[in-house]
């Protein structure tokens, strides 16, 4: 018999965590209309994620990220992996280690036959990094056709941090209370100044009326490059399980930006309902798991074997040795520097 799935309540989708609605009128009604309706189906479904579909996880405030259509899971992959018939699962013991095994040998086919498809709200130069990723199908808001919302990104005051010295991309300590609510200030000013600039342009007021008959409105594809990179936009982003695993082993990482990192910590809790094997698999593989180059697991032997060492005779660079003092301390002062 097919499988009828009834999608869960919509209590999360009404308004916001600052109490602003997150969605148009039509945009609720139509995410409604989804979640409100049987849905009749013979292929496999995960009811973790059926439980959450559409829901948005709240993300910097004023952002989310929402699960909005998948396809498999851990016993797709499986059933990829054996080239089997029907579900293709034996047992729950026999599907980790096969999941694991294809992890831990980077077997990637397997995990490639799942897909996932996100509803996105982010600022716009967090997903100039997410898109740096050129492995996903992706459709954004644009503000060619369309005017862009006043909603921005602005950090809490604790993530206000001056610039790292040793890391030209990174952050340094935060800075003291009175010093970030100034850098505040400064960018709730330019962003309302730009956004007041970009209506002007646009001859329009914010409830979409013409300002003034007599004037033209510039062209929305000139009148956008007004706006600051931390006002909000929206695009779906569809990708398989495979290329989003080393999305979130690269953006979950904590080198990776803090906002950037907020949205891959959101997304790994989809990831979790809706393959959990395989989110295990990752997290002892991927995640937390370090990789030696064949230098380094020479100098990393004869360390533990209690062998006086010199990293760099064996080809080391100065960083790769102090990365992997800090990945092994208790071998730190057996290294020569």
């Amino acid at each position: 018999m097919p499988r009828m799935v009834w999608p869960a309540s919509f209590a999360m989708i009404d308004t916001d965590w600052t109490g602003r609605h997150m969605f148009s009128t039509e945009q609720k009604s139509a995410i409604e209309a989804a979640r409100a309706g049987w849905a009749q189906t013979r292929r496999l479904v995960v009811p973790a994620v059926e439980d959450v579909l559409y829901s948005p996880i709240p993300v910097l405030e004023t952002g989310f990220v929402r699960a909005v259509d998948y396809m498999g899971g851990d016993s797709g992959i499986v059933q990829g992996a054996r080239v089997s018939y029907g579900k293709g699962t034996r047992s729950t013991s026999d599907d980790r280690g096969l999941i694991r095994y294809l992890m831990r040998h980077r077997h990637t086919s397997p995990f490639e036959l799942a897909v996932l498809k996100l509803h996105v709200r982010a600022p716009i130069f967090v997903t100039r990094q997410w898109f740096r990723h050129r492995t996903a199908s992706i459709n954004e808001y644009s503000a060619r056709y369309s005017v862009l919302e006043k909603e921005f990104y602005f950090p809490r005051p604790e993530d206000i941090a001056a610039q790292s010295t040793n890391n030209k991309q990174g952050r340094a300590d935060a800075l003291p209370p009175e010093q970030a609510q100034q850098v505040l200030d400064i960018l709730r000013d330019d962003a309302s100044r730009c956004y007041d600039h970009y209506l002007d342009l646009l001859n329009e007021d914010e409830n979409g009326e013409k300002r003034d008959p007599d004037r033209p409105a510039i062209a929305r594809e000139l009148a956008r490059m007004n706006l600051p990179v931390n006002i909000m936009t929206q695009f779906y982003w569809q990708i398989n399980l495979w290329n989003l695993l080393h999305f979130l082993r690269l953006r979950a990482d904590s080198h990776a930006q803090y906002e950037i990192r907020a949205y891959a910590d959101a997304i790994l809790q989809i990831v979790q309902k809706w393959a959990p094997l395989t989110y295990e698999a990752f997290t002892d593989y991927m995640r937390d798991a370090v990789l030696l180059s064949g230098p380094a697991l020479k100098v990393l032997r004869a360390a533990m074997a209690g062998q006086a060492v010199d990293p760099a005779q064996a080809g080391m660079s100065k960083r790769e040795i102090r990365e992997l003092a800090d990945m092994f301390p208790e071998i730190a002062s057996k290294l020569a520097r």
